[in-house]
């Protein structure tokens, strides 16, 4: 098993995650007013009712929310009753986190942290869940072993993520890409109109960070399962897709070839 030393010792900070903090640091503004939205809007229940579906069977669970980003996750099962400790490795996106916590009467500790190097003793949490983190790990291995240490015996690792970037490497997923934003501008064109302003200078520059990082170009969730398998996590339920239940009817079209996956693993 790898332990934490083992994931200190490999893991440096580079050129990869200095350009991933700066990302989500200019990201920090409009990514927490997508949160808001969420918190304001269907998505805030459909998120919890399936977390907490998967979630171990407990009245009370300490929850470790890893790359909160404005606290989604985290503001939500905090407001359902739970001891939730939330963290991210961009101070910028934890601001924006703590004031959303504030708004909404959620109590959160939030804490500068990176996700493949945790500052929790063993066994500390119940869950462990987080969204759209993966993906942007430079080291991703590293890590799945640390959420696994931290976590209690019988606690689970729930987390969603998709393969934003194989189309970058692979043909056919660059003409389904395609095809989805051909469908998107025909049936949603206002929307669409929106996408467009908002991705428009942001889109190359991660793009460019996607190349580097090694998730961009593998099969996933079957990566996930494999390697959560080696790690010792042999209980693992995975959804290949959960789009209907967390997206709205355009982003269904936006997204129809890149679904979210959901991994549940247990300990």
């Amino acid at each position: 098993m790898m332990g934490k030393s083992l994931a200190e010792a490999a893991i440096q900070t580079g050129t990869a995650i200095e350009e991933i903090e700066d990302y989500w640091k200019y990201r920090s503004d409009s990514y927490s007013d997508l949160n808001i939205e969420e918190l304001n809007s269907w998505k805030r229940n459909a998120w919890a009712k399936l977390i907490l579906h998967y979630a171990p069977a407990r009245t009370f669970m300490k929850v470790l929310d890893i790359g909160t980003g404005p606290g989604f996750f985290a503001i939500n099962l905090a407001l359902r009753g739970y001891d939730v400790t939330a963290v991210d490795v961009t101070p910028e996106m934890l601001d924006r986190a703590r004031d959303n916590a504030d708004a909404y009467g959620a109590s959160v500790r939030f804490l500068h942290q990176r996700g493949e190097k945790l500052d929790f003793p063993d066994e500390s949490f119940d869950l462990i869940v987080n969204r759209n983190v993966t993906w942007n790990l430079e080291y991703p291995i590293h890590a799945l072993a640390e959420w696994r240490r931290v976590l209690k015996k019988g606690g689970r690792i729930i987390y969603f993520d998709a393969n934003w970037y194989k189309y970058l490497f692979d043909q056919e997923a660059a003409e389904q890409s395609a095809q989805d934003s051909r469908n998107l501008k025909e049936q949603f064109p206002l929307y669409y109109e929106h996408v467009q302003r908002d991705i428009l200078f942001e889109q190359d520059r991660m793009e460019e960070i996607a190349r580097t990082l090694p998730l961009s170009n593998v099969e996933r969730p079957q990566w996930d399962r494999k390697i959560l398998n080696s790690l010792g996590m042999p209980r693992i339920v995975i959804a290949p897709s959960i789009n209907e239940r967390i997206y709205d009817e355009q982003e269904q079209v936006r997204y129809h070839s890149i679904p979210m996956f959901m991994v549940c693993a247990e300990k």
